[in-house]
């Protein structure tokens, strides 16, 4: 059973990721962009994985200064931008198709992972790769009902490429480090990273006051990112990063029946079908993977 705890840990972090449209749909309904959302995401994770890691294990709060690159890598360049072009493309696309899209990450964990850590690209992955090319053709250019615009595949496609960065620079990271340090310090990082452009004094003053609307920002920051970033990178350390990538698809199966069922999102058979070769790309690199595991 132990072997398969970081699998039920990663999956475990798909679902609750999985269910972060319904606070993102509600707290753009309260007059917060994107970049606001996303500020409030890492600033209330933030302390929490602190405060967390400071109490369970103080010694994992150190890293060398000379290693900062790595968390400004899986801080600001990945959890920022994709925070930021995720939610922007979910609040002005369909969230069914956001999460999707979001999915084409472990595409590009395969090309930089081909580059950087000399991967082989094998027939099963390149399979893939035309598999959710021919994905996102089918969602994005001849489902009408989608409501993509240009612009909303750009973001969407890009939200994938810097999620997929989380795991590449999470590998360097996870080298020197513990799962705890390396999520601890993405986000301080990213909560640091995104306060620029998060509008902080608009947020406290849409925010102050309003239950409602204080229980979204905890959940946004508690249930769809503390939780599942620790489940995540926990798994990350016991896998192969391309496989922890594949196994939480289960994040946009979640997505889309949320996206379907409570937003009455269409399910027009040329979406359905663009989504399923999307997903059933990832289950291609998923079976090769676990094949090459049993020689």
């Amino acid at each position: 059973m132990k072997k398969y705890a970081p699998m039920a840990a990663v999956i475990t972090a798909g679902v609750l990721w999985g269910v972060i449209s319904f606070f993102i749909r509600a707290l753009n309904a309260a007059g917060l962009d994107a970049m606001e959302i996303g500020f409030i995401r890492l600033a209330v994770a933030a302390p929490v994985f602190t405060a967390v890691t400071a109490v369970s294990a103080k010694d994992k709060l150190k890293i060398r200064p000379r290693d900062l690159w790595m968390f400004a890598g899986t801080g600001i360049i990945s959890i920022v931008l994709f925070n930021t072009l995720y939610f922007y493309t979910m609040i002005h696309a369909q969230a069914s198709v956001a999460v999707v899209l979001l999915y084409t990450s472990p595409v590009f964990i395969m090309l930089l992972s081909a580059v950087i850590f000399k991967e082989k690209i094998t027939a099963a992955k390149l399979i893939a790769l035309l598999m959710t090319v021919a994905g996102c053709t089918l969602v994005a250019g001849l489902s009408g009902s989608s409501g993509l615009s240009a612009v909303t595949l750009i973001t969407g496609l890009a939200s994938g490429l810097f999620y997929g960065l989380y795991t590449i620079f999470g590998r360097f990271a996870l080298d020197r480090y513990d799962p705890m340090t390396v999520t601890v310090f993405t986000f301080i990082m990213g909560a640091a990273g995104s306060a620029p452009i998060g509008k902080p004094a608009h947020v406290l003053r849409t925010v102050a006051g309003d239950g409602k609307l204080i229980l979204l920002c905890l959940g946004i920051g508690v249930i769809c990112t503390v939780l599942p970033y620790f489940l995540y990178t926990w798994g990350l350390s016991g896998m192969e990063s391309g496989k922890a990538a594949i196994l939480v698809a289960v994040e946009p199966l979640v997505g889309a029946v949320i996206g379907m069922t409570f937003f009455h999102e269409s399910a027009g058979i040329v979406k359905l079908i663009g989504m399923a070769l999307i997903i059933g790309a990832m289950a291609v690199l998923n079976l090769k993977s676990s094949s090459e595991g049993q020689r």
